[in-house]
């Protein structure tokens, strides 16, 4: 076998062709991927992967290995040799694995040249070196496994005639049927079982990283059958039965294995961040799916930007991940705006669903243009329809970043949505009122998207007076109370109910402002107002539970504007001017809550302090280091819109805003004479949850014409804060028993490649993707030559 091997690469390497045709697979790879325009370009593409490689090479390969193969046996029946090979004392499965071997080392000899691709990438990654190796090694294994297989098939047809192009043709048509071939006639008969018979199912995985078992055992089946074919059509002998019932049971084992249940292969996802790896709480929201759940993915077109074509991929990628766990799960990819003559119509339609457009910038040879996509999909079980946000929005973020973050946010918000539909509500929502909290109206538009996941119902605690213990025994039938803005102060009764209700561990979202004023205020003739301290007896509360919560205002040099009229009459504008009142408060945690989470606008805030206890406490927001803290009472006015502010006055840090406490809660009526008596009293409570904000506004969204308008939006400067999600995040933290809030904290790294780096430097390394590699087969070509001259010399 070794001999026979030795003589291919020899007999290859001997003439020109052999050159040649690797030559042009290495030219074909160096224009597609570094000079032509198109989706392959990986300087175009801006990611700093391969994936246009893995994407390309089955498809050149699909000609260069039967290019390489064609000569295997053709030749030898061409020459008249191959009955004399036959006769030497080898066996002819010994040939063919001859034959194969050579034909294989071969190929691997002409991919080698192509890891000055992964090198090349590494450069220019921005920063250096940042690229997935796990990624595009695992790659690399699907691609050996691929040109496995298609050597297999090369080497078969190559027994075919004695006439190299007959067998050059036939193997490039077989590869490309085992390859796309099963796909396509799977779309058209929505067979997901002839999909799964082609190389491009299994392939697929393979090619981002991801290694399965039941792949690998499919690549290794085709070559086997291939090889073992190969060795019956060069045996010139009839079939005899008994060597008939052993092809047959070697095709009937390799069926049975490929046919083994899911549940027994072993699938390694070998990206750094596992981000093909679905999370456990994402799998049990699917698994006992048991009809189907149809997603319409609106984010199909041709002309997108290298950013919105990356998250069409890794959209695409997901919802196959989320498939292959269940297959109920059908997704489509739909252009909504491809036909002109009903583009407005859909565009209408779509919006009115509340899909809003959006409208992108392309950047191509220098020109700017502009583009609409609707990065939404909806998705569709047992007659309801939801409607799933594919981009997540950031203030200030480039379109390479807000793809980052929408990559990061894709398996939430699909295994959100598919939660919402699967999964009846069960948990209930007490919003307290008597302590006059916020209007209805000011809290409709967040109330109406917990809604989708909660029952909710108001609570007013009016009935302490009367009958405590009743409001106790029906508070604690909620699992989560929140309190947004109350401004009448808390009696001890009512503080005692809400005591017991946490010992019991119930959750609980406050929403405390410890400082009355209010923006609205100071639209006055004066245009100011005095704020002061606000006691709602809650102090000793908090204080008992590790918070507390100061009677100071939070003042920032990184704030949302305020829009003011400058001028008079009808000279006047609208102008947003600084205002440093309205912290916008982030974090660096990664915490679900706040993981990947945009602005959250804060007016007129509290500052918090943490006191030690045994309670875990996380500070969910915080304001920006350029604070400073102003005590009450004090005269706010929009005069300071116009004076220029001292930085070194704002030298407070970073301020905490909003703090979650997770623990074993001490009663703030531990050893205290109780305001009534209880029937069953707990002075530790079990473990629950609590988040505490230093801002009633958070949760207030603005009111026009008596609508409610959505919140975090702002109509003045057409921004959208994060206010909405975070408290969304919060109530789904503070109530998830499944675990999904926490897949907001899986990471997900972009990897970009730098720009600024590849403009200065393109030329160069076109020239080393494209040179190099037809240099290092010259070399080896020289050195091959060289010592085979000198050998048969001697």
């Amino acid at each position: 076998m070794f001999a026979i091997l030795k003589k291919e690469i020899n007999a290859f390497f001997a003439s020109p062709i052999g050159y040649l045709v690797i030559a042009i697979f290495l030219l074909l790879n160096g224009l597609f991927l570094w000079v032509f325009k198109g989706e392959f370009n990986i300087l175009d593409y801006g990611f700093a992967d391969l994936s246009s490689f893995f994407l390309l090479a089955p498809w050149i390969l699909i000609f260069l290995i039967p290019a390489v193969t064609m000569r295997s046996f053709s030749d030898e029946k061409k020459q008249g040799t191959l009955e004399l090979l036959l006769t030497k004392p080898i066996s002819q499965i010994n040939i063919v694995l001859g034959k194969y071997f050579g034909a294989f080392i071969l190929i691997l000899i002409a991919l080698l040249p192509t890891l000055i691709y992964v090198y090349t990438v590494y450069q220019l990654g921005n920063p250096v070196g940042n690229l997935d190796v796990g990624s595009t090694l695992g790659s690399y294994f699907g691609l050996l496994f691929l040109t496995a297989s298609y050597t297999a098939i090369g080497i078969f047809c190559s027994t075919f005639s004695n006439n190299q192009i007959v067998a050059f043709i036939s193997a490039a048509f077989l590869c490309f049927l085992f390859y796309i071939g099963f796909e396509g006639i799977s779309e058209v008969t929505s067979n997901l079982f002839i999909e799964q018979l082609g190389m491009s199912y299994h392939f697929k995985s393979m090619s981002r990283g991801v290694l399965n078992t039941a792949s690998i055992l499919y690549f290794l089946s085709i070559t086997i059958l291939f090889i073992v074919l190969t060795a019956r059509s060069i045996n010139t002998k009839s079939f005899f039965k008994k060597e008939l019932l052993s092809f047959s049971a070697l095709c009937i084992g390799l069926f049975i294995i490929n046919m083994l249940p899911a549940s027994i292969h072993k699938r390694f996802d070998l990206t750094e961040d596992n981000r093909y790896t679905l999370s456990e709480a994402s799998k049990q929201i699917i698994n006992n799916v048991d009809s189907p759940i149809i997603v319409d993915v609106f984010l199909k077109g041709e002309d997108f930007p290298s950013e919105i074509k990356r998250l069409q991929r890794e959209t695409k990628q997901l919802l196959e991940e989320f498939s292959a766990k269940n297959n109920n799960i059908n997704f489509n990819f739909i252009n909504p705006i491809e036909d002109e003559a009903s583009r407005e119509r859909n565009i209408q339609q779509l919006t009115q669903r509340g899909l809003t457009p959006m409208q992108l910038s392309i950047q191509e040879s220098g020109k700017s243009s502009q583009a609409i996509i609707f990065p939404w999909a909806l998705a569709s079980y047992n007659d309801v329809t939801i409607s799933i946000p594919l981009v997540k929005n950031k203030i200030g973020a480039s379109q390479q970043d807000l793809v980052a973050n929408s990559v990061q946010h894709l398996e939430y918000t699909f295994a959100d949505g598919f939660s919402k539909l699967t999964t009846p509500k069960q948990k209930k929502i007490a919003v307290l009122k008597g302590n006059n909290q916020l209007e209805d109206k000011y809290i409709a538009d967040f109330i109406k998207k917990i809604n989708e996941y909660y029952f909710i119902a108001p609570f007013t605690l009016d009935s302490v007076a009367k009958d405590p213990q009743k409001t106790l025994n029906d508070l604690n039938k909620f699992d989560l109370i929140i309190s947004a803005k109350p401004t009448e102060a808390f009696s001890e009764k009512e503080k005692l109910v809400l005591d017991q209700y946490t010992m019991n561990g119930g959750k609980s979202l406050w929403l405390i402002d410890h400082v009355a004023m209010e923006k609205d205020s100071l639209y006055n003739a004066s245009g100011s107002n005095l704020a002061i301290s606000r006691d709602l007896n809650l102090n000793d509360f908090f204080f008992k539970y590790g918070v507390r919560i100061n009677p100071v205002m939070v003042s920032t040099l990184y704030s949302a504007p305020i829009t003011l009229a400058i001028g008079e009459g009808s000279d006047s504008q609208f102008q947003n001017l600084r205002w440093p009142y309205s912290p916008l408060a982030s974090t660096n945690s990664n915490h679900p809550i706040v993981n990947n989470l945009n602005f959250v606008k804060f007016d007129f805030a509290n500052q918090i302090d943490t006191l030690k206890n045994n309670i875990k406490k996380t500070i969910l927001l915080e304001s920006a280091p350029l604070t400073k803290l102003e005590g009450t009472p004090r005269e706010i006015s929009l005069d300071i819109v116009t004076q220029e502010q001292d930085p070194a006055l704002f030298n407070k840090g970073n301020q905490p805003l909003g703090v979650l406490l997770e623990g074993e809660f001490i009663s703030a009526y531990n050893n205290r004479i109780k305001p009534f008596k209880l029937t069953e009293e707990k002075n530790k409570g079990v473990t629950t949850k609590m988040i505490v904000i230093a801002d009633g506004d958070v949760i207030k969204n603005d009111v026009v014409k008596n609508l409610p308008q959505e919140l975090g939006f702002d109509r003045w400067t057409g921004q959208t804060y994060g206010n909405k999600e975070f408290l969304l995040n919060a109530v789904n933290y503070l109530l998830d028993d499944n675990g999904l809030i926490n897949i907001r904290s899986k990471e997900i790294a972009v990897a970009f490649l730098n720009q600024h780096k590849i403009a200065a430097q393109k030329t160069k390394w076109q020239l080393i993707n494209i040179a190099l590699p037809l240099v290092l087969l010259a070399v080896f070509g020289f050195i091959f030559n060289y010592f085979r001259k000198k050998k048969y010399a001697a």
